[in-house]
């Protein structure tokens, strides 16, 4: 890849209209477009496949080209830009600071080419592409199977594909074009970075207690009465993690986190192995599993939102507008309509 391509990857992710970029760079736009088309195949796709995989081999298999072949085209765009950007290790790859710059710009001008050809097709509706969804590792009530079966049975050519983080993890993998949509909770932070929030749901959080547990026999328990006990918590980033860290250092305490998991039915587990206790939705807190002890959240009550993402700044593309219409159709009251 010349220089002269890579100013025309940063012109349009910068400029995001193809138009505006070919003029910055005094060429007609037909000649971008074609020059960025085959960058896209050549490099765009295969340095993202990189960034994510982290491996080579794995990188190469997903790109179907020999991993030699990456390798050296990997390389030579090195030495075209001047600088390194990917740390080498026997076990893996990383990014450095300009490989990650150039990756992002790479994803926009990717998810800008598939915006322009999904549009294109949105003229005759949504016949095919992909959709990347994000979601939570726990959905509360509503069942994402759902949706997601209701949408490939009418857009069976879509292809789609599910990755499931924390929710800052996911509204981070938006804004880097990694997903189209996302279920999530929206945190501190979430809220005032430029995603459309379309609200699912809210749902009430709950005290989890081992069966053999001093308060067991309550139906209602205040924050302060754990302060000394200690917690099986969701991961940093979760919502629910945020609400109970916060309201425990509003009423005076730093809460003392034991055990951490993303798995709503691990954490029940160990609940009810004594060996803690915990916050949960309580859509989470009363499905079947683990014997443990459900009571009310009081003096804070503390409630989580399910809400769908996407980004502010882009228009979706076909198929992720009709994801999101068909979701909002179908959870309306946060259950299956």
């Amino acid at each position: 890849m010349e220089l002269r391509q890579l100013r025309y990857l940063i012109a349009i992710a910068e400029e995001q209209h193809f138009t505006r970029a070919a003029a910055r760079e005094h060429v007609a736009q037909p000649a971008l477009s074609q020059q960025i088309r085959r960058l896209e195949a050549e490099l765009g796709l295969r340095l993202v496949a990189l960034a994510e995989e982290r491996h080579f081999t794995r990188a190469a298999a997903r790109e179907h080209i020999a991993q030699p072949a990456l390798s050296q085209q990997i390389r030579k765009l090195e030495a075209e830009v001047g600088l390194q950007l990917v740390q080498r290790t026997t076990r893996r790859v990383a990014m450095t600071e300009a490989g990650t710059l150039l990756v992002g710009r790479a994803r926009r001008v990717i998810a800008e080419l598939e915006a322009a050809a999904e549009e294109l097709q949105g003229l005759a509706g949504v016949q095919a592409g992909r959709l990347s969804i994000g979601a939570l590792h726990t959905m509360g009530p509503v069942d994402l199977s759902v949706v997601l079966a209701a949408f490939h049975r009418r857009y069976p050519a879509v292809e789609l594909t599910v990755r499931e983080q924390s929710s800052e993890e996911l509204a981070d993998m938006l804004r880097t074009d990694e997903l189209d949509l996302a279920f999530l909770s929206v945190t501190e932070r979430i809220q005032s970075r430029g995603l459309a929030l379309h609200r699912l749901l809210t749902e009430e959080l709950v005290v989890v207690l081992p069966p053999v547990h001093r308060l067991a026999r309550r139906k209602r328990v205040s924050l302060t009465e754990l302060a000394h006990e200690s917690f099986i918590s969701f991961r940093e980033g979760s919502r629910p993690r945020e609400l109970l860290v916060s309201a425990a250092a509003a009423a005076g305490f730093e809460l003392r986190i034991a055990l951490e998991s993303n798995e709503s039915r691990r954490i029940r587990s160990l609940v009810a192995s004594g060996l803690g206790v915990a916050i949960l939705p309580r859509s989470d807190a009363e499905m079947p599993g683990a014997a443990v002890v459900v009571a009310r959240l009081e003096n804070p009550s503390l409630t989580r939102d399910l809400t769908l993402a996407a980004r502010a700044d882009r228009r979706p593309s076909p198929a992720a507008a009709a994801f999101l219409k068909m979701t909002l159709a179908t959870f309306e009251n946060g259950a299956p309509s």
